[in-house]
Order: C-alpha cells, then sequence, then structure tokens
C-alpha cells in the first residue's frame, strides 16, 4: 500500500464529480439546448427580401405550387405565416413566378 493513496483517491472522486457538476449545467442551462425549438409562424413581413407570390388556403395547395414553382427553377419556399400558408419568391423571381401561376 503506498503513502499517497489515500489523500490522492478523494481529491481525484472531487475533480470528477466537479467536472459532471460543469457538464451538467451546460447540459441544462437555458438557451444553449442541442434540441432544435419549434418553429414559430410570424407575419408575411418577417421574411426579409422574400415576396408573396400565393396565398392558397391549404398547405396541400402551398406545397403543390411550391413545386410547380421549384420545377420551372426557381428559388421558392413555403411559409407557415399567421394569415396561413404563403409561396415565397426572391424580387427578382417575382415576375416569372407570377407569370408560371397564371397558366
Amino acid at each position: 500500500m503506498t503513502t499517497w493513496g489515500f489523500p490522492i483517491e478523494p481529491v481525484f472522486a472531487l475533480f470528477v464529480v466537479g467536472i459532471l457538476m460543469v457538464l451538467l449545467r451546460w447540459a441544462f442551462s437555458p438557451g444553449h439546448s442541442l434540441v432544435q425549438r419549434r418553429p414559430r409562424s410570424g407575419s408575411v413581413r418577417e421574411y426579409g427580401l422574400l415576396v408573396s407570390v400565393a396565398e392558397p388556403k391549404t398547405f396541400i395547395e402551398a406545397e403543390q405550387l411550391r413545386r410547380r414553382l421549384a420545377d420551372a427553377g426557381l428559388r421558392v419556399t413555403l411559409a407557415p405565416t399567421t394569415e396561413g400558408p404563403r409561396v415565397l419568391v426572391f424580387p427578382e423571381d417575382e415576375r416569372a413566378a407570377r407569370t408560371l401561376l397564371r397558366s
């Protein structure tokens, strides 16, 4: 038996507990979650440069319109806004998107 075993073992145990405390404090602190938050719905004006080109009544209809525009090569997104689903494009694609949706 060594003479250093008795004083070092409690110090080592306290060190391990300290490391666990730091890791658990980081893992459960607010604002640092590794789990993605649910997206919140905003108004149409909260989507920056994107312009609304369609206001379908259902998400199924919105997805059909989104796919139609995406198949034509346009950058398009479907957004769940507070006013209902909206199909959004960038301003430079707005004219082409509206033309495709009319035909």
